[in-house]
This record gives C-alpha cells, structure tokens and sequence, in this order.
C-alpha cells in the first residue's frame, strides 16, 4: 500500500463519516454482501477517481471487499475531505488526494493512482480517461475498461467516440435511470441549495435567482429554487429545453438580459463562459455567483478578476470582487463545484443509487469487457433495473405487476 494523504491522525473522524452514510445507503449494502461471498473482483485493481468524500469511500471499501486492490484519489482538489483519506488509509486502499491540492499536486495525485495500471477506472470528469488517452497511455496496459459518472465526462467521452479515439470500453454510467433521474435532478437540486443557504446564511425566499441550464441537474436547481420561494429566471441555448422551462413556469430570457435582475446566479451547463464579462459588468451589487457543473469554467473567473479593483475573502468559500463603481460582486468556491465544495455534496440516499450503478458496471466489465471493442456502452437495463428494485425494497414501496392479459394486450400488434 502507498499514500499520498494530509494526516493520518485524522482517520477516526473519517470512519464516523463512513459510518453515518452507510447507514442510510441500503442498495450498496446489500450489493457489498454479495461482492464479499463472491468476490468479483479478485486479483484485480480498481482506480477511483470521484469526490473524495464519506460516500465515495464506502464505494471504495465494497470494491476491495469484492477481492480488489483499490487505488482513489479525488475529481476536485477542494472536495477531498482529509479525514477521510485517512481512514481510507487505515482500511488498506492507496490513497493519493488532499484538501486544497495545487493544480501540480493533483494532476500527480490522478497520475499516482493511475500509475498503479489498474483493470477498472472508475471516472469522474474523464479525468481518467483524458489522462489515460493523451499523457499516459502505458498506464492502461491492463485495463479492461471504465465507468463514466457525470454528463460532463460522457460529453467528453462522446467526443472521443466522434474522433475514433476512444481506446476502451466506457460504460455511461451518468445515463443510467438510477443515476441522471435522480442523481442530477434530486441530488444536485438538494445539494446545491445546502451548500449556497449554508455557506451565506441568506434566505433564498423571494430572490431572483438565475439558473443557466435546464438539464436533469440545472432543471432540479431550478425545481429546488422554486420551492424554496424564489422568483427563477432560466437561461438556455436548446430550444427544446428552453419550452420546456417555460412550460414548467420559468421565466426564460437570454443571459444579457437576466444578468441586471439576478440576486443569485447558479451555473451547471457543462460549458465554458456562461457567464462572462459583460455580464458582470451589469449585475447587482451583492450577486452571488456559484456553479454546479463539474469544471470551474463556466463562470469566467479571469474576466471577474480583470474587472475587480480589490479582491476579498468575504467568509469561507466566498470570495468578493469590488468593482470600480463599489458594487460588490460575490464568487462562491471560486466558482468550482459548490454542492460538494462549500456542502457536503449529494445525500447519501442519492448517492446509494449511482454508486450502485458504478459498482455492478463495474462488475459487468470484468465480466464481459475483454471481448468489448473500445467505445461508448450504455449500462444495461438489468442492472438499471435491479438498483431500482433493491432500493424500492429498502423504501418498504410496494409495485405492481402486469398480469399475464395484460401483457399480452400490450405486446399485441
């Protein structure tokens, strides 16, 4: 075992951490009961690469106890919580992540736990995959192949797949049901509005509040805003979303003309420059400004900085930016991914479902993977489907079946 971690004293903290969330994440454990008899992955490594936190760690520790030696480190360097890596550390896993890294420091840390050449990556961001593809490629030399957890790494992954150089199996696990219909809408929509009440203390009722995008996860920020009593605005660029905002009782407008009206402005688009200079130059003293979406792109950072005549810590994970009329302009976790930056990222009933995709794809690639040709695979709907019933169960949520006339009358021509 090697590490690259912060303190290893802090590792009694961390196990509370992973306690707690294995209380309430039932689909893992009833999974993980499965992968100790079986041990699907004996003889295997597995590199993670998710925000390094209680729940993540869980996943971890079910795919060492299905027989693997597991190396993880964490896809934003101010969401690795270092209490955990300890622990982590304690349990047995190669651990190379912590809190506040430098870009060097976790550019390293992704290659130290890809340097151990594993079977399985478990990605996040395609950070793995990009690293695996362009700097490293003899790194992959036993790989089998990987599993995708968000839209912003399939997006990458697909583009791969239009150039025809993605080189492995990839398994899109953000496009599971029991990941993006929850996990993006739910999760993110909770999350994020933790994290932001949280970190300024402010009241969300009766702002205007400004969600750029409508996807499952922009579309559950907007959901959440609503509920909380704000007055949202979405901005869009995919007509077909833009209607259906409108549709679901949003105002929708371009981000020139919503940018003077937001009190709180929140991005998770999976673009760059979503909101950029010109923007800034006509907000409202005292906007907020915070991102959901997995790169710290899409609030353009440098042109706040050019604007600014003074730059202030305003709290933690609030940056203010003082323009030259005096307006103050506040930036939230410098504008990385505030749900688990500033919060505690997803709950743990949210993340049971995903991280349950992520360990029977996984599973499914060591399965089947050699004889995969490289390329992009949804997760099959069986394992879709045995997530869905196993958390059903754990919900105490009954279902229907379709008697034997019924499915005759639907599979009639």
């Amino acid at each position: 075992m090697s590490c690259s971690i912060r303190d290893i004293s802090l590792a009694p903290l961390g196990r509370k951490r992973i306690e707690w969330v294995k209380s309430y994440m039932p689909v893992l454990a009833e999974i993980g009961e499965r992968f100790r008899r079986e041990k699907p992955f004996a003889g295997l490594r597995v590199s993670v690469c998710v925000h390094l936190e209680a729940k993540t760690a869980y996943l971890a520790l079910l795919m060492r106890d299905g027989g693997a030696e597991v190396a993880v480190t964490g896809s934003n360097p101010l969401s690795t919580k270092d209490d955990v890596c300890a622990a982590l550390a304690e349990e047995g896993i190669n651990v190379y992540a912590w809190f506040g890294a430098t870009a060097e420091e976790y550019h390293e840390h992704i290659r130290q736990t890809l340097e151990f050449k594993p079977h399985i990556a478990i990605d996040d961001g395609s950070e793995f995959a990009s690293m695996l593809h362009d700097e490293h490629p003899e790194y992959a030399e036993n790989l089998i192949g990987g599993c995708e957890e968000t839209t912003t790494g399939i997006l990458k992954l697909r583009a791969r797949v239009r150039n025809n150089t993605l080189r492995y199996p990839w398994m899109a696990v953000n496009d599971a049901n029991c990941k993006h219909l929850f996990d993006n809408r739910h999760g993110t929509g909770q999350s994020c509005w933790d994290a932001i009440m949280y970190t300024t203390n402010n009241m969300v009722t009766g702002k205007t509040v400004v969600v750029a995008g409508y996807g499952f996860c922009s579309s559950g920020i907007a959901m959440r805003a609503k509920g909380l009593g704000a007055n949202v605005i979405v901005t869009e660029v995919d007509p077909f979303k833009a209607l259906e905002a409108a549709m679901d009782g949003f105002r929708v407008m371009k981000m020139d003309d919503a940018a003077p009206l937001g009190d709180v402005f929140v991005t998770a688009t999976g673009c760059r420059d979503v909101i950029v200079g010109r923007h800034f130059e006509m907000m409202k003293d005292g906007a907020i400004l915070a991102n959901s979406g997995h790169f710290d792109v899409e609030i353009n950072r440098p042109d706040l900085e050019a604007l600014a005549v003074e730059k202030t810590e305003r709290k933690p994970f609030i940056t203010g930016y003082k323009m030259k009329d005096g307006r103050v302009i506040n930036l939230m976790a410098e504008g990385r991914l505030v749900n688990i930056t500033a919060g505690n990222g997803h709950p743990a009933e949210i993340m049971d479902l995903s991280f349950a995709i992520q360990a029977l794809s996984a599973e499914y690639l060591v399965k089947h993977g050699r004889g995969m040709a490289p390329g992009l695979y949804n997760v099959p709907e069986s394992i879709d489907r045995e997530v869905a019933m196993i958390k059903l169960g754990a919900m105490g949520l009954g279902l229907d079946t379709l008697t034997p006339e019924q499915a005759a009358y639907l599979a009639a021509e």
